[in-house]
């Protein structure tokens, strides 16, 4: 079961003193109209990039592996391009967490939301698939909007920011789970609750499997997709929060559900995943997480791709 947390007053302690001074500031930020909030945030991201080399390399190399026939000026570009989105992302996180619905309602566009009215209609549950874009914050806000779900969590090991985000996403959620309670996570699916998952990243060897993914044939994919389908016959949606280009705002893109995906082990599964992955993915590239390490689990006795 998840305990989500709770304000104390030992959050006022001096270690998190720091903290509560950066989140005072994002909230300050946030405040600003939003032309500006978007010219700040594209500005930190170019400056992350140069501060953040190790990250640099690690999306560098996810690009080469993911797309080997990439010229190396368009990837160059895609690298450039993801940074400033990084920025972006923070002021995003502070927009989802502090703007009221009304602010945020004048920059946002919803598609396709008739997939899961159909759904609901059906009495089934909604295994809602958004992958790590770095407009993961924002996006999960707006899904809320229209239809307050369960999000999917881990818990963050400073405990300031882990109530912080809890209180942030709880504006526009029933609950909160964490990502290790599967079987609280089953439960919502069965009663028919819209569950927020992400099955995109490299959670290590404990329960994934190797699946394509992009041009790489072996990438370490959660086996959670199977489990959660398979045990709960939710159907699946997917979902794209896409940044519009030059500040002009936002749009959820909610695509058709599939309520029979193929379950036959956790590795097709996985396959069939990832292949959606890949297609969100690709509505908007230059947003998506390639900072963190996909690759690192490898099967035995094979050697580190990064």
């Amino acid at each position: 079961m998840t305990h989500l947390p709770k304000f104390s007053a030992a959050l006022l302690h001096p270690r998190y003193w720091l903290t509560w001074l950066g989140i005072g500031v994002l909230w300050l930020v946030v405040q600003l109209p939003y032309p500006v909030i978007y010219r700040l945030g594209c500005g930190i991201g170019r400056l992350a990039k140069r501060a953040m080399k190790r990250r640099v390399s690690i999306a560098r190399r996810n690009l080469e592996l993911c797309f080997p026939h990439m010229s190396d000026a368009a990837r160059a570009k895609l690298v450039d391009d993801n940074f400033v989105s990084v920025g972006m992302g923070l002021m995003e996180t502070g927009i989802a967490w502090f703007w009221s619905d009304r602010r945020m309602a004048r920059w946002m566009d919803v598609s396709g939301f008739e997939h899961v009215r159909n759904v609901q209609a059906q009495g089934r549950g909604i295994l809602l698939i958004g992958v790590h874009f770095l407009t993961l914050e924002i996006g999960a806000r707006m899904f809320g909007m229209n239809e307050p779900g369960i999000g999917v969590y881990r818990p963050n090991d400073n405990a300031l920011i882990d109530w912080l985000q809890t209180r942030g996403r709880m504006r526009s959620n029933k609950s909160m789970i964490d990502r290790k309670d599967l079987k609280g996570m089953i439960r919502a699916l069965k009663a028919g609750e819209v569950v927020w998952y992400a099955p995109d990243h490299d959670y290590g060897p404990r329960a994934s499997v190797f699946a394509p993914f992009f041009a790489v044939e072996q990438a370490a994919s959660t086996s959670g997709t199977w489990m959660l389908a398979r045990m709960s016959q939710a159907c699946i949606v997917p979902f794209v929060p896409r940044r519009k280009p030059d500040g002009k705002g936002y749009e959820l893109i909610m695509l058709e559900a599939e309520c029979s995906p193929p379950l036959d082990d956790a590795q097709t599964t996985a396959a069939w995943m990832n292949k959606v992955v890949e297609r969100c993915i690709m509505m908007a590239p230059e947003q998506y997480m390639w900072l963190h390490r996909r690759f690192k689990t490898r099967p035995e006795g094979v050697p580190s791709r990064y």
